[in-house]
This record gives structure tokens, sequence and C-alpha cells, in this order.
């Protein structure tokens, strides 16, 4: 067996208090892997959390910055990961939300050949959360599956697996969060998912990424209805012309009732707005099969993109170059920050 070579990899802002105790209880020695490495991405902290990562033994600490958000420091994570040769990625939170003991159990279905993303689900093995979160989360679960079909998966986890090709596939356009667009887009790339049981240690201090939650729940809510649009277009849009097309038919269907009992007069409107609705629907529809269309394009350029980046990644693990992700692209800057 090929060796296998994990990185966890851990975003964080401001976590001094506990970026030490999730660093620490990393597993050093799983069986099917060969090494085991910790990469932090500081968020732009204020408070020396990429001092107190390395002091914590973190292989690969790499600054931002400023704060750029978590979704921005997740793809710059997954992106550091593969540049430093890692066959598997476990990202996990930094606020020891999650039993870090519990990553040789969530890499077993990627080390099977199983599934390219092992999710840890915190629905299978309780939530313990904040009322306010808790409840948010169960409500963005029921609605990522009734849309996508998913089974009880957590889709607001952190705690998650990737094969080095599914890191390589998933594309993040959010700057707010990644949990439900990384599904969504993992999905639309035929990307198998496993599903992994666990228990997560309640978190009493303020959440660092919703600090308003109805501004999160309207961010939230906002991308993953981008992401459909985006990844599902003709459902979407096709949905939207069908529910017009039937509408149209209601006051149509009126208005061809009373022309075949002879009294047309005066229930022209009916038809007008019949004939408008059924419009609006066949357009909604068009745009649905054109969206479609750009999107084999984009299918294209994904496939373009992979190439790219699989191709960087394999230039910068041979010449072991730590290029980061930085503000201003000083060298002297770009050699304090990446270590």
């Amino acid at each position: 067996m090929p060796p296998v070579k994990l990185i966890v990899t851990i975003p964080a802002y401001n976590e001094a208090a506990t970026i030490g105790d999730v660093i620490a209880e990393v597993p050093r020695a799983i069986v099917g892997v060969s090494s085991v490495e910790v990469l932090v991405v500081d968020d732009g902290s204020t408070d020396g959390t990429a001092a107190a990562a390395r002091a914590a033994g973190a292989e690969h600490v790499v600054s931002l910055g400023r704060n750029r958000g978590l979704a921005a420091a997740f793809k710059t994570a997954l992106r550091e990961a593969v540049a430093r040769g890692a066959d598997l990625i476990v990202n996990t939170d930094a606020d020891n939300h999650y039993d870090q003991t519990r990553i040789p159990d969530l890499i077993q279905p990627l080390l099977r050949n199983e599934a390219e993303i092992a999710v840890g689900s915190r629905l299978l093995g309780g939530l313990r959360m904040r009322a306010a979160n808790k409840y948010g989360n169960r409500l963005a679960n029921a609605i990522m599956q009734r849309l996508l079909g998913l089974p009880a998966i957590d889709v607001s986890t952190g705690f998650r697996a990737y094969t080095r090709e599914a890191a390589l596939k998933l594309n993040v356009l959010s700057d707010h969060t990644y949990t439900h667009e990384t599904l969504i887009n993992a999905l639309d790339q035929k990307l198998a998912i496993a599903n992994v049981p666990l228990q997560a240690r309640p978190v009493e201090r303020p959440s660092r990424l919703i600090r308003s939650l109805p501004r999160h729940v309207w961010k939230a809510g906002f991308v993953i209805v981008r992401s459909f649009t985006l990844y599902r277009p003709l459902q979407v849009w096709g949905t939207l012309g069908m529910i017009c097309a039937v509408l149209g038919l209601v006051p149509f269907l009126r208005f061809l009732y009373f022309l075949a009992q002879g009294d047309s007069s005066g229930h022209v409107q009916s038809l007008l707005i019949g004939a408008a609705l059924l419009l609006i629907g066949a357009q909604l529809y068009i745009v649905g099969l054109l969206a479609t269309a750009i999107g084999w394009n984009r299918r294209l350029m994904e496939d373009v993109l992979y190439r790219l980046k699989d191709d960087e990644a394999r230039r910068r693990s041979s010449e072991n170059v730590p290029a980061g992700y930085y503000t201003n692209g000083e060298e002297a800057r770009r050699k304090s920050n990446v270590a």
C-alpha cells in the first residue's frame, strides 16, 4: 500500500485560547496513514493565534494578513494542504467543538475507497450547541435534504475529510461560509459522500461566524439559493416556470369557460392575465435551458481549473515553495507569514 499523508487543516480566527488543545488532540499515529501534519490558517487574528499554533506543534502556519472570512480561510487551507503533498485532508474547527480523536473514524470511508468526502454528522451523534444554532442547523439540514434528496447528513458541520482529488475539484464562490456550497458542488461533480456519526462538544462562547443570527441565516440562505441556481438551473427556473404556467391556466380556462357559454365580453382581462403568466412561465423555462447550456461550459472550465490546480500543487510540492495567500505580495512578509 502506498504511503498516505494526512494533513489536518484548521482555519482559525482569534482562537489562541483553544487552538493548542485542538492541535494536541490530533492523533499522530493512525492505521493506514504514514504521516500526520497540522496546518493552521490564521484568518487575520489579533490575539496571537498563529504564535499559539506554532507553540502547540503545528507543522504549517499560514497567515492571511487580515480577516477574510471562513470561506477564504477554508479555500486557502485546501490549496496549501494539497501543495504540501496531502493525500487526505481533514478540516476541523479551532474552537475545540469537535473531538479530534475521531479523525481515524472519519477518514475510514476514504481509506477504504468508499467515498471521496466524509462528513462528521452531529445529527446522528447528537447536537450540542446553543438552542438558536441547533434549530437553525436543523432547518438548514431539512431544506438541503429535501431539495437534494440527501439522507440525514449534517450540512453545517465543518468536521469533514477530503481526498486530494475532491479538494482539487471543489470550488467555493461564497465569502461567508463554505459548508452548504461544497456539498452542492460535490453532488454536482458526482463525488461520493459518506456520513460518519459523532458527538461534538458544546461551545459556550459566541460564534465567530454567527455574530448575528438573522444576518447569518440571510447570508447562508443566499448561498444555498445561489448554489442551487448555479448547479441546478433547470430545476430552479423550470419549477418557477411551471408554477407560473399553472397559475396562468386558471384565468385562461376561466375565459374559455365563459367563451363557451357565449359570454366573452368583460372577461378579456382573464385572457390577458393568463397569457402573460403562460408567457412568463415559458420564458423562465427557456432561461433554465440556457443556464443549463452555460453549465456545460462551466463543467469544461472546472475541468481546466482542476488540471491547473493539480499542476500548481505538483510544482509547489516538488519545489517545496510555500506560496501562501497574502494581501500585499511582499517577499519579506511572505517569508515571515508561512512556516
